[in-house]
């Protein structure tokens, strides 16, 4: 537990020179930006402290702590270290602080909590897809201009995805352990946060919009063997959503059938 804290501290100490440093400061204050990015954003707040959670929680599990220990200090650390990114941003006169970030953080870390408590187990899991979008090349600078900025940056491109294993909810059918069926998320159109703000870099505002899928999955940690290796790779890998026959749903595209989806 003291390793982890320190790490985060490391962490926040270290974001805070490389990021906030470079931009002017300003007296705590909150903004709402909860209708922008078609909730895009918030959506990848629940994902990422649902990880950072999940992830702390396995480290003290490992280490031997308590179960309670792990729902308190393991899980609570991604809301934490989210929440103290928040009130970073809440000092800076770039941003502000997002209440609905906080919740969304929350919701992430009850997501994992409760599922331990009510079931002493994950039977839904966050999981996340990337794949390129043609917006990023009208607004780079806020988009990315590279692929690796664009995973985190470009909204256009993210999916993400609540993967539900079957067999945990039926555990005497003959349903494979490690089937998953999974509910994504995502949007395209996202040039700027919302629809009335035109972006000055931008040659075009496109129409924005929602999109719902049904898909496959697999859980990795339900796939049996012996090595230690194996089942590390299998545990970190098992965040992203594999590629599989997927429906979307959309006001623009109807319904739309895809082969492989990523």
């Amino acid at each position: 537990m003291v390793s982890q804290a320190v790490v985060a501290t490391g962490t926040l100490l270290a974001l805070n020179q490389l990021w906030y440093a470079n931009y002017p400061k300003s007296d705590f204050h909150f903004v709402n930006d909860n209708a922008e990015w078609l909730q895009m954003d918030k959506v990848g707040h629940v994902f990422s402290s649902y990880q950072l959670g999940s992830f702390s929680a396995q480290m003290l599990h490992w280490s031997g702590a308590s179960k309670k220990n792990q729902l308190i200090y393991g899980a609570g650390l991604g809301f934490a270290f989210l929440t103290a990114v928040e009130v970073m941003d809440g000092y800076s006169a770039e941003w502000g602080a997002s209440l609905g970030d906080v919740v969304a953080n929350a919701t992430g870390t009850g997501l994992y909590v409760s599922q331990e408590l009510l079931w002493d187990e994950q039977r839904i899991l966050p999981k996340f897809s990337f794949h390129t979008s043609p917006y990023a090349q009208y607004r780079p600078a806020v988009l990315g201009k590279s692929l690796s900025e664009q995973i985190i940056k470009d909204y256009n491109g993210q999916t993400y995805w609540l993967s539900i294993n079957l067999h945990s909810f039926a555990k005497n059918s003959k349903i494979p352990k490690w089937l998953n069926v999974a509910l994504g998320y995502g949007a395209k159109g996202m040039i700027t946060g919302n629809s009335v703000t035109l972006a000055p870099d931008a040659t075009f505002n496109p129409q924005r919009y929602r999109q719902f899928y049904f898909s496959l999955d697999v859980d990795l940690t339900k796939i049996k063997t012996n090595s230690h290796f194996l089942k590390t790779v299998f545990s970190v890998f098992n965040t992203v959503k594999i590629p599989a026959p997927t429906i979307e749903f959309s006001h623009l595209n109807g319904i739309k059938y895809h082969l492989i989806y990523f």
